[in-house]
């Protein structure tokens, strides 16, 4: 990475970029991964948002990652625990840009877990909702 380090992911990851052996991303690198959109109306916002990011599955695919879990930490150290079952085509994505504009820690960002809560009522679940973790920065692969 050549700009600010925006998620770091440790554990079983086959394509690391670093000498401690993780993959770390600035947002340049997260945006050549390629952006997926989601359209979607949230239990935290007003309104349907148009949010921008990565796809959780492209970042699985792009970096190998194997195991059954990604635990996903905050800023703040909270964490969440992810299946990795859940990264599917139309799946949740890792936005870094909400309504066109990249986010701030202020507003929830510099990553925010995101599904697309409107497609289906199987991503309106407390579950779920918990799932999408905000100011996101670390993942770790888990077995």
């Amino acid at each position: 990475p050549e700009g600010e380090v925006l998620l770091t992911l440790s554990g079983d990851v086959a394509m690391t970029n670093t000498e401690e052996g993780t993959a770390a991303f600035d947002l340049a690198m997260l945006e050549e991964l390629g952006g997926d959109t989601i359209e979607t109306s949230t239990i935290w916002t007003d309104g349907t948002h148009s949010f921008e990011g990565v796809s959780l599955q492209v970042l699985v695919e792009a970096l190998g990652l194997e195991g059954e879990t990604l635990r996903a930490t905050a800023i703040n150290d909270y964490a969440v625990e992810i299946p990795l079952t859940d990264a599917i085509e139309g799946g949740p994505i890792v936005a870094y840009r909400m309504d066109g504009d990249v986010m701030s820690v202020r507003d929830k960002g510099p990553l925010w877990v995101f599904y697309p809560f409107d497609s289906s009522p199987d991503y309106q679940t407390e579950l779920v909702y918990a799932r999408s973790i905000w100011k996101l920065d670390r993942i770790e692969v888990q077995p």
